[in-house]
């Protein structure tokens, strides 16, 4: 057992969020890794359960003692409505009933290493930012305030599941946790390894409280970035992250986060660009093109491709265009294109034939290029 001092002396430093709905089959482990915690600062569980139909209260009852008797308190909230409110009202709860200076946010089905709160926070230290007291509340005008979401690497669960995205989410470099949040991949650091101030919180938030359908990670993220946050990774594996049918991710419809990252993609980059090209002359490209605001389809300049059949054609018509004529698109060759290009494939797919095309092109991310797909 850790001595932490004592829990009424003075508010906890760190805040474990863990919304809970209906999670039996994990919650032992995962109730059990915020009990190994190595970290030996002041730290406590807010958990909210949002009208779990399972044995999900009497698994937390049991806990509280447990990791209360370990110095750590533990703050529970929730409903027993008939159905659940979702995953954003949830983890809006659990962040009011609680009451630590930094937050780590915690899903119910994963599990952290013992080193994690340690590090996340080791890893926010430093990098401090002063916000500008007119943008931040008025509780935290004389503070400086973290202004970063720091994640970090995991290991997924079962091993090999996802194994193009779990790739994808522990080696991004570092620049890129900023130029690929456009993807169909999401976050570039997952919700939960996400740890952040308080202050950032509420400065940022909340969660958007839609419930089933609504991707309020991906929502929160954006506001995030809207607001001049940064990304950090830890580049250790911190979390072992499961996969299985029933994660509330699975409810959000790939329609719904196209067009959100449509919609980005138009207020935070193609403004900012007289003309541009898709890098995909597919599905996937046109897609990208037929869901533009008309404005910005006029930007676009040319697709580009390797395949010669598509080339060969020359064009691309907007056939359900209302413009007279009917817009057509050159459809180039990618090494007759000019950048800047909104790249519409998939990454790690063509066995590095497609990698290979792009940075023979001596191009920089970010400004030369983004990825969509």
């Amino acid at each position: 057992m850790r001595a932490r001092g004592d829990p009424a002396a003075a508010a906890p430093h760190v805040s474990v969020i863990l919304p809970v709905h209906n999670a039996e089959p994990w919650l032992n482990e995962c109730l059990e890794s915020v009990l190994q915690q190595d970290f030996e600062g002041s730290m406590e569980l807010s958990v909210f359960n949002d009208a779990s139909k399972d044995k999900s209260m009497t698994i937390i009852e049991k806990w509280k003692v447990k990791l209360e008797g370990s110095g750590i308190p533990v703050v529970i909230g929730g409903h027993a409505s008939p159905s659940p409110r979702g995953v954003g009202y949830s983890k809006n709860q659990a962040v009011a009933q609680s009451s630590g200076s930094y937050l780590c946010f915690l899903d119910s089905d994963d599990v952290m290493m013992p080193q994690r709160v340690r590090l996340q926070l080791e890893a926010a230290a430093r990098h401090p930012t002063s916000v500008s007291p007119a943008s931040v509340p008025s509780m935290c005008v004389s503070c400086v305030c973290p202004q970063h979401i720091i994640g970090c690497q995991v290991r997924r669960e079962p091993p090999d599941s996802t194994e193009r995205y779990t790739r994808w989410i522990n080696q991004l470099a570092s620049d890129q946790l900023l130029t690929q949040v456009f993807t169909s991949n999401g976050p570039t650091v997952i919700m939960p390894t996400w740890f952040c101030s308080r202050a950032w919180f509420s400065h940022v938030g909340p969660f958007d409280e839609g419930g089933q359908g609504v991707p309020e990670d991906l929502l929160f993220f954006y506001n995030h970035l809207r607001k001049g946050g940064g990304v950090v990774r830890v580049d250790q594996s911190l979390l072992l992250y499961r996969y299985h049918p029933n994660a509330a991710t699975h409810s959000v419809l790939e329609t719904t986060i196209w067009t959100h990252r449509v919609r980005f993609l138009e207020e935070r980059v193609l403004p900012h660009w007289a003309a541009f090209t898709i890098w995909n002359a597919g599905r996937q490209g046109r897609r990208l093109y037929r869901s533009l605001t008309a404005g910005t389809r006029r930007k676009v300049v040319a697709f580009c491709d390797v395949d010669e059949n598509k080339i060969r054609k020359g064009f691309y018509c907007h056939e359900d265009s209302q413009e007279r004529p009917k817009p057509r698109v050159p459809i180039l060759h990618f090494r007759a294109a000019q950048p800047p290009f909104v790249i519409c494939v998939k990454l790690d797919l063509t066995g590095g034939a497609f990698e290979d095309n792009l940075r023979s092109l001596h191009l920089q991310e970010g400004r030369d290029f983004l990825h969509f797909s």
